[in-house]
């Protein structure tokens, strides 16, 4: 079979003409050439086609990554650590000096005369005045009784310690209190900043208000301004600590002696007065053998102060201060001479607080209130 098939091809090949057979080799080299184009062509289809799989390839790794994983909620264990509260923003603003004998902070109590002349500011008259005596008398049995110890106390768990203090001797209050009634339950309170923003009347008047019934509303500014809100008849009680000025209002007949008590300035608790300024202490304050030594350095030196400038106990603390020479008073035209470091803010004690924490000022403070001002980052709230 196979000698057939050979003798068969010999005879188709001898059959073949010379012109065929170039055609059949011309067609046999373009096929070659085709194969090898499409050779070359493939390679770099390949190629191609592996650089598009890597990018694909990549795509489909990012969005994995991104794609959101469903979880199983699993119950907190106690070796899950807290996540820590923020901290406050820091305030470049210390304490610089206290505690020295100058600066103590005496609060006082005095109900307001239902008798007494009252006037406006502008010192007209102001008619039918009508007064809460007996809410009045309620809450200030309750500040010299059971609220001294609750006062003593407050803020040594936030602070580490204590925000103000009892007197020596302090008035002490054991007479039973009332519970409010329709005409007695509201009662205005007239009082400086320092015992509002401190936080202290945030945490004593609820006790107050819930045992007793009662609903004090507060007046809240510097102490001038606290008494002057009194004299016109706007304030049952007061609760101040300028010395001068309570021992002024008492002498223009707007105090007046509550029941059980022997007097009509009832001083019960202090704290002190702290001067603060920038750490850097470009004023040297920290080496000052006394308060008065402080600011005589910080005239000298010209160092930029803030002062309340509202005739606050504060501002009339801080004006007892200065070197006497200086003749600083609370009139603006003694220290115009000043302006280029005596900054008079006439506000309270948080809005001067941040100034001087802004401005890298010197100031005069009541520290429970520069320790909640610190504590907050900066903010009285």
């Amino acid at each position: 079979m196979v000698t057939s098939m050979l003798a068969f091809c010999e005879a188709t090949l001898y059959n073949f003409e010379k012109k065929t057979l170039d055609d059949l080799c011309c067609i046999i080299y373009l096929m070659f050439f085709i194969i090898k184009k499409m050779e070359e062509t493939m390679k770099k289809i390949i190629s191609l086609l592996s650089v598009l799989a890597l990018v694909m390839g990549l795509v489909a790794c990012g969005n994995t990554a991104k794609a959101p994983v469903e979880t199983t909620a699993t119950p907190v264990t106690e070796t899950v650590k807290e996540t820590e509260a923020p901290k406050a923003p820091s305030v470049n603003l210390e304490i610089l000096l206290e505690r020295d004998d100058s600066m103590i902070n005496t609060y006082s109590l005095l109900a307001v005369n239902d008798a007494a002349p009252f006037v406006n500011a502008d010192g007209a008259a102001v008619n039918d005045v009508k007064l809460n005596t007996a809410g009045a008398d309620a809450l200030i049995n309750f500040m010299l009784g059971e609220g001294e110890d609750l006062a003593a106390n407050y803020g040594y768990d936030k602070y580490n310690e204590y925000l103000f203090y009892l007197l020596d001797g302090a008035p002490k209050s054991t007479k039973e209190i009332p519970k409010a009634t329709d005409e007695t339950k509201t009662i205005r309170l007239s009082t400086t900043t320092s015992v509002n923003d401190s936080g202290l009347l945030g945490y004593l008047l609820p006790i107050f208000e819930e045992k007793y019934g009662y609903k004090v509303e507060v007046f809240s500014a510097g102490t001038g301004k606290s008494i002057a809100n009194a004299k016109a008849g706007n304030a049952d009680l007061i609760l101040v600590h300028a010395k001068a000025q309570e021992e002024k209002f008492i002498t223009d007949g707007f105090a007046r002696v509550v029941d059980g008590f022997d007097k009509e300035r009832l001083s019960y608790m202090y704290n002190f007065f702290v001067l603060c300024g920038p750490a850097e202490d470009p004023a040297n304050v920290k080496s000052a053998a006394t308060v008065l030594d402080a600011f005589k350095a910080i005239a000298d030196g010209k160092y930029l102060f803030v002062s309340r400038g509202d005739k606050s106990g504060t501002h009339t603390k801080e004006l007892s201060l200065w070197p006497k020479d200086l003749g600083i008073t609370d009139d603006p035209a003694t220290f115009e001479s000043y302006k280029d470091w005596y900054v008079s803010s006439n506000a309270g004690m948080g809005v001067c607080l941040t100034q001087a924490a802004e401005r890298g000022a010197y100031i005069l403070s009541d520290k429970a209130t520069f320790l909640t001002f610190k504590a907050n980052g900066g903010v009285i709230k």
